[in-house]
């Protein structure tokens, strides 16, 4: 097949890449509906993806990965750097000349029989100003429908991108999915991905969180933007206005569900809409008007299928009806479609689990899914995908909202001080293990922005960027930051909020707030609502004015504790922890007093 562009930077770089593994043949993705639809039934013929019910599920695919390959291996995830202070405490470090060598010596002739695929893709709208361009060579026809469904691919690409050299290196080689060789490996100077031993999503799309964070968070720092773990939504008021939220929040705190949230009925009837333009990566620049304005650099959803249902998060599985690929996840041999724990209540009996073996959801004490089983949907599929979804320019950012799981000490909501402050509290965001997670519960686990294991560089760094960042901003310009706590528990250990789609009621306080429609009391931690002012009708029996104010208490003695757990984080960092962090710490101490 000839070549799809003449960028000398791409063909030297493929050249290079064939003599080290040694293709049989050489495939460049076009973009093309005939193409992907000849891959889908080339993976059929071998097993790699099983067609399935096509009335129930039309051009959906299973699929399912090697056992011992079912997560993202943070210990084995580098941050190749030339000096180890320049990945940070953070991250695991590997010299870039020991850890080419290394992957090299891995991936030799590990193409031999094999294709090569080539596939170039953009994050972000292909043209948009905000996007940026990959290029990922693999193995791996699963791989090349999947970046389909996440990324835009094709010759489009490679026609914005010309002979520039500004595009991102991103190479994939199955080997023998051996686990003690397995390395996803991040060259930030080098704008270079490299993974091999794996055959799971989050460590083989590269364009995910390895470009689009690792390597797009360095980016930013350099050319003076940001990259963050972050959902994009808008929200619609009865007036016809849309304001728009990034929020951050570390794994199991509900992001996809709230990135995609329904409105409640008092809110529905008055006209509210939610519209979704990311659940997971939002890349933020300024624009001319000084705002700061996000794209979500992605197609596609990547989501965990274990307890997405209809009402946990109707439109996630709404998205999932057509074009998905779902990834080791229960296969229904009686109508060929596809099941996970927490869909319904109804396990088919006559089922293939997720490592293909029989099943039977009656009688089995073992999980059908693997906790971890995945689905790649397309993001047009969602009902509540944004109509500015595909708007080269992004949209403007009202407000940041950071939030964790802390079942006694943060409020339901507060606001930052100033933008330092802001900075500062999206630093000390953590969560307490729930029983999901190994090791003990209630333990504190510190996940600054929700960045900890996706920061490309030195976290210290990463906050001096965000402080950077609000250096150059207007402060009437700038959005506000919050912090939010779903998870706030009474003495009994029961949820005192609803969550899911009551959440819309506190984001509709904090762009109230963004607005300057709504006092707050200023409390040690930032400015906190007054109950009266979150509405709270048709909460009767489930929330009351008086469990609100107690949602909303700022315990002094807790804090004081926090307080001396943040210090204990900081000083990881060392002297490159920011001033404006420790003042602000010191700021906190004094305020408890």
């Amino acid at each position: 097949m000839a070549n799809l562009t003449t960028n000398p930077s791409i063909l030297s770089w493929i050249e290079d890449r064939k003599a080290l593994v040694k293709p049989e043949k050489v495939v460049w993705i076009d973009g093309s509906k005939e193409q992907i639809e000849q891959l889908r039934a080339e993976a059929c013929s071998t097993g790699e993806l099983i067609k399935l019910n096509q009335e129930k599920l039309p051009d959906c695919y299973l699929h399912r990965t090697a056992v011992n390959d079912v997560a993202r291996v943070e210990n084995r995830t580098l941050i190749c750097t030339p000096t180890q202070e320049e990945a940070g405490p953070t991250n695991n470090w590997m010299a870039p000349d020991e850890a080419y060598k290394m992957l090299d010596e891995i991936a030799k002739d590990s193409y031999i029989g094999r294709t090569m695929y080539v596939i170039p893709y953009s994050m972000g709208p292909v043209g948009s100003p905000l996007a940026k361009i990959g290029v990922e060579l693999t193995d791996s026809i699963y791989v090349v429908l999947n970046m389909a469904i996440m990324t835009r691919v094709g010759k489009a690409v490679l026609d914005v991108l010309g002979d520039s050299n500004d595009w991102v290196r991103g190479f994939h080689a199955k080997c023998q999915i051996d686990e003690e060789k397995r390395y996803i490996c991040q060259f930030p100077q080098d704008n270079t991905i490299i993974s091999v031993n794996s055959g799971y999503g989050g460590n083989v799309l590269l364009g995910k969180k390895c470009f689009a964070l690792r390597i797009a968070s360095y980016l930013g720092k350099n050319e003076g933007w940001m990259a963050e773990h972050m959902l994009i939504l808008g929200v619609e008021k009865p007036d016809g206005e849309t304001k728009y939220i990034c929020a951050a929040f570390p794994s199991a705190c509900g992001k996809t569900n709230l990135a995609m949230l329904i409105p409640p009925e008092i809110y529905k009837e008055k006209g509210y809409k939610v519209w979704c333009v990311g659940d997971d990566i939002s890349w933020i620049r300024k624009g001319a008007d000084g705002r700061l304005y996000a794209i979500n650099p992605e197609n596609g959803f990547f989501g965990v299928a274990p307890g997405t249902n209809e009402k946990s998060n109707p439109n996630a599985l709404a998205s999932t009806k057509k074009g998905t690929i779902f990834t080791n996840v229960v296969h229904n041999l009686d109508d060929n479609t596809v099941w996970w724990e927490g869909l319904d209540k109804n396990p088919p009996e006559n089922a293939m689990d997720w490592t293909g073996k029989p099943w039977n959801g009656k009688t089995s004490d073992v999980k059908g899914a693997h906790p971890n089983s995945r689905f790649t949907a397309p993001a047009v599929n969602c009902p509540c995908i944004s109509p500015e979804f595909e708007n080269l320019n992004g949209v403007p950012i009202s407000a940041f909202v950071f939030g964790g799981r802390r079942a006694k000490l943060a409020p339901l909501v507060y606001q930052s001080r100033d933008w330092n402050h802001g900075v500062f509290v999206g630093s000390i965001m953590a969560s307490e293990t729930t029983a999901a997670a190994a090791g003990a519960v209630g333990v504190v686990r510190r996940d600054p922005m929700a960045m900890l294991p996706f920061c490309g560089y030195n976290m210290a760094d990463y906050w001096q960027h965000w402080i950077d960042i609000g250096k150059t901003l207007d402060p009437d310009k700038a959005p506000k930051i919050f912090n939010v706590n779903w998870f706030r528990k009474d003495d009994e250990g029961n949820f005192m909020w609803p969550g899911f789609g009551d959440n819309l009621r506190v984001l509709d306080w904090i762009l109230d707030r963004c607005d300057g429609k709504v006092d707050a009391a200023e409390t040690a931690i930032g400015f906190v609502p007054k109950a009266e002012d979150i509405n709270i009708d048709g909460l009767e029996g489930e929330v009351s004015r008086e469990s609100l104010e107690s949602i909303l208490d700022v315990d002094k003695d807790l804090w004081a504790a926090e307080a001396d757990g943040i210090a204990e984080f900081y000083a990881k960092f060392g002297d490159r922890l920011p001033e404006t962090l420790k003042e602000e710490l010191e700021t906190l101490k004094a305020n408890l007093k």
